[in-house]
């Protein structure tokens, strides 16, 4: 029999709301001794701190069951590391019973490797438990932390080729803390079949044959991609670039780093900083812009970010601006703000002179926006407006010299980034999007002084989000013409069409779209009553 509080009560099935029992500490540990702790906390109580069970795994379980109840994200990366840590102890402690000792640097991007990765692989990594364990009903039935830790080990050792001995000692040794022995036993017989499986190269995968449906299934799995964007991306780009797309998302994301040129800093200055942190750096095409592969967290512990030297913010974003070609003097509303990249990277453009409106319905965004505004020096040329951009043009007369719509999309052009995303988007999404980016377009239009310029942007690759939507806008609203964006962006990145296309396998950075239109300077005949 299991001691008191070392078990469950009652098998939960992963998915479901019911939060873990809290326990008073560690009772299955068959030496504390010199593996526990009880350093006294900040808050003035002792909790039990294991030394035995490996930190970085626990904290990265405990934060895939968050992040599967929805209430946490995937990123661990964060200006203020201690204090991550401290909060990240205390979910462990929370929901295990104990904590681990605090996170440091390298613990925090492990966490993050080993976070994202497994909400990557997700369906790939379920398909091959679900194999591997007795039937189905075991899988089905399994505990979401154990799912969690199974998850752990074969994410590790299919993909970040983590010793198989390492892995499977690690992750029983967790399994058997956390929840009972029993639960131990069971990852260790697991992994164990694992690792002669990938030895013998004979993973049970589903084979790519049948109709167009089974072959998008089995590339869903082998992919961990949802069925139906695997679906969509092949009818839309083919089955040769929809693998590329699926292999970029899988891939370690990459960053750019924007100089802050309004506090007078340039690239070198911001190359050289990086060149003392040992951060390898590629120059962009863009003079604002250098791109790291590794070593964000050195460069935020460094400070760069919190001192205003430079912003995360891809390159895709920035030619995004260009687009927008921000001039001094001139008077722009941003229409969908937050969190706020364009908005501050359009106002250095402006060298001083000129306005920038900044407008979103999230008044908590709203308000980081601004923070940044002012830390970056630029505060005195940006004007918040907290607001439903459909409402606000409603009540208001005000006419801009350029209207840029950031609008909501389906963000399929930063899955790389966004580990979580792909599961939390549906194909009905989609519909309801489209039809909101109509609308904010129809409201949009209306901030445009004639011979202004409205753009209109999304960070998605769906053609149905950005071609067609200004394809339907033009034939709405007739006093609008398209404008190439060829004087503005390099020409691999203008579309036939003229529009701007950023593509994650093209380019090497995430995937956007822009569309550039010119409002006529003459009242235009038929335009169809409420639209303008």
């Amino acid at each position: 029999m299991s001691p008191p509080g070392a078990g469950r009560s009652s098998v939960r099935k992963h998915g479901g709301t019911e939060a873990p029992p809290r326990r008073p500490g560690i009772t299955r540990l068959p030496k504390l001794g010199t593996a526990v702790s009880t350093k006294r906390s900040e808050r003035g109580k002792d909790p039990l701190i294991n030394l035995e069970v490996s930190h970085h795994r626990a904290v990265a379980a405990v934060r895939l069951l968050r992040i599967e109840k929805g209430k946490a994200f995937v990123d661990l990366l964060n200006e203020k590391a201690n204090d991550s840590g401290d909060n990240e102890m205390g979910y462990v402690e929370r929901t295990l019973g104990f904590r681990t000792r605090y996170l440091e640097d390298r613990d925090i991007r492990l966490v993050t490797v080993i976070v994202a990765g497994t909400v990557r692989w997700k369906r790939y990594l379920d398909y091959l438990i679900m194999s591997l364990c007795s039937e189905e009903k075991v899988f089905r039935e399994m505990e979401p932390l154990l799912l969690q830790i199974l998850r752990i080990g074969f994410f590790e050792i299919l993909k970040l080729d983590v010793p198989a001995y390492a892995a499977v000692d690690e992750n029983v040794r967790l399994a058997k803390v956390a929840l009972r022995p029993g639960a131990g036993n069971m990852v260790n017989a697991i992994l164990r079949k694992l690792v002669l499986l990938k030895e013998t190269n004979s993973l049970p995968l589903p084979k790519i044959e049948g109709d167009e449906r089974a072959q998008a299934r089995a590339l869903s799995i082998i992919y961990s991609h949802p069925v139906w964007m695997v679906r969509r991306w092949i009818r839309f780009h083919g089955k040769d670039e929809a693998l590329r797309l699926m292999n970029w998302n899988n891939s370690d994301p990459r960053f750019s780093l924007r100089v802050n040129t309004s506090k007078g800093y340039t690239r070198a200055d911001l190359v050289k900083r990086l060149e003392s942190l040992q951060v390898h750096y590629e120059e962009s095409i863009m003079d604002e812009f250098v791109r790291i592969r590794e070593g964000m967290q050195a460069v935020i512990q460094a400070g760069l970010l919190k001192d205003g030297i430079c912003a995360v913010q891809d390159e895709s974003a920035g030619l995004v601006v260009s687009v927008v070609d921000p001039q001094p003097g001139e008077t722009i509303i941003d229409c969908c703000a937050a969190p706020g990249g364009k908005t501050l990277f359009m106002a250095s453009r402006l060298s001083g002179e000129g306005k920038i409106w900044a407008l979103d319905v999230n008044k908590g965004r709203l308000r980081i926006l601004m923070e940044a505004a002012k830390l970056h020096g630029l505060d005195v040329m940006i004007t918040d407006i907290h607001a439903d951009l459909r409402l606000y043009t409603k009540e208001t007369t005000a006419k801009y010299d350029k209207v840029l719509l950031d609008a909501p999309c389906s963000g399929l052009g930063v899955l790389s980034k966004r580990a979580d995303l792909r599961w939390n988007r549906q194909f009905e999404d989609l519909e309801e999007l489209m039809c909101l980016q109509d609308e904010l377009l129809d409201s949009a239009s209306t901030l445009v002084k004639p011979g202004g310029i409205l753009i209109y942007s999304t960070c998605s690759i769906d053609p149905e989000e950005n071609e067609k939507r200004i394809s339907a806008f033009v034939q709405r609203h007739p006093e609008f013409a398209t404008q190439s964006v060829c004087e503005y962006v390099p020409k691999k990145f203008v579309t036939d069409e003229g529009f701007y296309s950023s593509n994650p396998t093209k380019h090497s950075m995430d995937g956007a779209f822009a569309a550039r239109l010119v409002r006529s300077m003459h009242k235009i005949l038929g335009v169809p009553q409420g639209q303008n």
